[in-house]
């Protein structure tokens, strides 16, 4: 009885998170110009700069804003594939450990790679799994420039490749 009343006044609890989110990415967005002014040096230097504030204790929710604003900057620069507000509330979705539904060209590998780099910056590796290999190996290719921008390393582990090669695409 009360439920459609409190949802009309509240929202669903997806538009209650995208409401939240979109709080976040106006302070992504705050961080454009700076980013902008970055030299190519300056823009890549972030990702140990990140670390070592990582090292000092800032959690990887407290640079959300900053590293992707760096992943978007390095994104136009390298790829020429600036991040939209919607795929920063995707990026943050995945970095929450959720999941989010988008149909074919919204731009789910880009999307991707916001969460992946700034989880890369803990150290502890980051794995993207896909539906198959072809899409794993070509959205690993296409995304590998902006990654070796960033700093990380870029490997595919497939079911029939030989051991060695997977122990070192795990290392990647």
């Amino acid at each position: 009885m009360f439920a459609p009343l409190l949802k009309k006044l509240f929202g669903s609890k997806n538009e209650r998170e995208v409401k939240r989110m979109l709080k976040t990415v106006q302070n992504v967005n705050a961080f454009e110009e700076q980013m902008v002014a970055l030299s190519d040096d300056q823009l890549r230097a972030k990702t140990e700069e990140f670390k070592a504030r990582i090292a000092k204790g800032e959690t990887l929710d407290k640079l959300l804003p900053e590293a992707f604003a760096v992943a978007r900057e390095a994104g136009k620069r390298v790829m020429g594939m600036r991040h939209f507000d919607v795929q920063l509330v995707g990026g943050m979705t995945l970095h929450e450990g959720k999941i989010a539904e988008m149909r074919t060209g919204e731009g789910k590998t880009l999307v991707a790679t916001l969460g992946v780099y700034l989880n890369a910056l803990s150290g502890k590796g980051v794995h993207v799994v896909t539906v198959n290999d072809y899409l794993a190996r070509r959205d690993a290719n296409w995304m590998r420039p902006l990654y070796e921008f960033l700093g990380l390393t870029v490997g595919v582990v497939t079911p029939f490749q030989p051991p060695e090669e997977k122990r070192q695409a795990y290392a990647a």
